[in-house]
C-alpha cells in the first residue's frame, strides 16, 4: 500500500467533497465498479457511499478493500458507509 500526502488526506476528509457514487439496495455489482473505475479516469479521488444496511459492520472494511482491489485504487478513508478511494 502506498504512503497517501497529506493533501489527499485533507481532500478527502473534506465536508465540502461530497460522494458522487452510491451503492444502493442492488449492492456491489459491476456497474458500480466500473462507474468508480471511469471516474478514477478522470480525478484522482472518488468518494463512495453505500446504503445503510447493506453490508454489516464487520463487512465494510472487506467490501471498502475489494473495491480497492477491483478499480486498482487506494482506501484512503472510510468511515461508516462513506469510502473515498485515491488513484494511486
Amino acid at each position: 500500500m502506498s504512503s497517501v500526502p497529506d493533501r489527499v488526506l485533507k481532500q478527502a476528509k473534506s465536508r465540502d467533497f461530497h460522494p458522487s457514487v452510491r451503492i444502493g439496495k442492488s449492492g456491489l455489482t459491476d456497474t458500480v465498479i466500473e462507474e468508480v473505475i471511469n471516474q478514477l479516469k478522470s480525478r484522482e479521488l472518488v468518494k463512495v457511499k453505500m446504503n445503510k444496511g447493506l453490508f454489516e459492520r464487520e463487512q465494510r472494511a472487506e467490501v471498502w478493500s475489494y473495491i480497492a482491489t477491483e478499480t486498482k485504487s487506494t482506501v484512503v478513508l472510510q468511515r461508516g458507509n462513506i469510502g473515498v478511494l485515491w488513484r494511486s
